[in-house]
């Protein structure tokens, strides 16, 4: 039976943080499980997030960097999920100081490289939630039987416009 919720524990296996990371994340409101009694529960959208934090954390990116990430991702990438799960596309995080770009075709990604007016951070977020792959595609496909997207409601700020093809381009804090 697919997971609903992962607890401390299993996140901290899955994604190798600790547990008093997770904790000083969620008093600073960066990611915020459910709880149950005592117990943070944390939905698959979190456990994504807490991926791409671990990714970002490990390039010295700033709190500030992360939480816009995090602003921009919850808008575009959970929306999307199922396809960054299945690995039917492969999505690229890239940060180029107050913008925040997420693509799938290589073609943009080096068009963006090359007309960076400063250095750049791709991350891939593909090869960043490999170790929930099996899990996620479980839930996701429960929650699809249920009709349920999986997301929770959170506050989200202004992220840019849409691209001709309906994509968000970039947003600026």
């Amino acid at each position: 039976m697919p997971k609903e919720s992962f607890s401390t524990s299993e996140v901290m296996e899955l994604t190798g943080v600790t547990a008093r990371q997770l904790q000083w994340w969620d008093e600073r409101r960066i990611v915020v499980p459910a709880r149950h009694g005592r117990n943070r529960l944390y939905s698959a959208t979190d456990v994504v997030d807490i991926l791409v934090i671990e990714q970002l954390r490990r390039r010295k990116i700033s709190l500030a960097q992360v939480r816009r990430a995090l602003r921009f991702l919850r808008t575009e990438l959970h929306a999307r999920l199922a396809d960054l799960v299945t690995g039917a596309r492969e999505f690229h995080l890239l940060l180029e100081g107050k913008h925040v770009y997420l693509e799938t075709e290589s073609r943009q990604i080096v068009d963006l490289l090359r007309n960076a007016k400063q250095p750049m951070l791709l991350v891939c977020l593909t090869d960043a939630i490999k170790p929930l792959r099996v899990e996620l595609k479980d839930l996701l496909n429960k929650l699809a039987e249920k009709g349920d997207t999986g997301r929770r409601k959170r506050p989200i700020g202004n992220h840019g416009a849409l691209d001709s093809v309906g994509r968000k381009r970039r947003t600026t804090a």
